[in-house]
């Protein structure tokens, strides 16, 4: 087993660094976050630092990188109502969905890369209509990190989904929508069929369902 301490990561060169550290959490999450500014222009750009942080109320968590520099996604949810959407990403649109990571300037990433912005309800951030499960969400508070990145709390206002996604007892099939997962910076998984279990309990080895 190879021992790191925070004086090896901190001496690594700086690509190897973000390479080796957003690795550290295992699979996340592939989220494109929808965003509009108050003329209308649309914003998409992916995400993978999406996290569940309370069921009732719904309450799902992000993590922003520094606005030292300009950060569209994060000026359009300030400025457009506190409004924004997160859009599952199918692996089939793996590759548009990392482009929208490129630095596209006077441009949609929505038109640049190949997604259709899709308003609906009323609600002012666009969804992507390509995803096969879309969450509408309001800022609620934001927490700056000591790292300058920021943790952005949205309460959910809106969920569409396949309907064959939701099983009877609440939980997502998120495998049958063909979704995708990260690793690191730029690996794109194919989500397989759970392994599930049931309640835990002392004593009692928990067995698959």
């Amino acid at each position: 087993m190879q021992h790191l301490t925070a004086a090896d990561i901190a001496a690594f060169e700086r690509i190897y660094r973000l390479n080796f550290v957003n690795g550290l959490p295992g699979y996340k999450p592939a989220n494109l976050v929808g965003t509009a500014a108050p003329d209308g222009r649309t914003n998409l750009a992916i995400f993978s630092s999406v996290l569940h942080l309370g069921s009732d109320p719904a309450v799902l968590g992000m993590v922003t990188r520094p606005t030292t520099v300009p950060r569209h996604t994060y000026q359009n949810i300030k400025d457009n109502a506190g409004c924004y959407t997160l859009n599952h990403v199918p692996l089939s649109l793996a590759a548009q969905a990392h482009y929208t990571s490129a630095n596209f300037e006077d441009v949609s990433e929505f038109e640049a890369c190949g997604f259709t912005a899709d308003f609906r309800d009323g609600f002012p951030a666009p969804y992507v209509a390509e995803s096969p499960l879309s969450i509408g969400l309001r800022l609620h508070e934001e927490h700056a990190i000591f790292n300058g990145t920021l943790l952005l709390v949205g309460t959910v206002e809106h969920v569409y989904l396949r309907p064959e996604a939701l099983r009877p007892d609440g939980t997502l099939d998120l495998a049958v929508l063909g979704e995708a997962a990260i690793s690191g910076l730029d690996g794109y998984h194919a989500v397989a069929p759970p392994v599930r279990f049931g309640y835990a309990r002392p004593g009692q080895l928990p067995t698959p369902l």
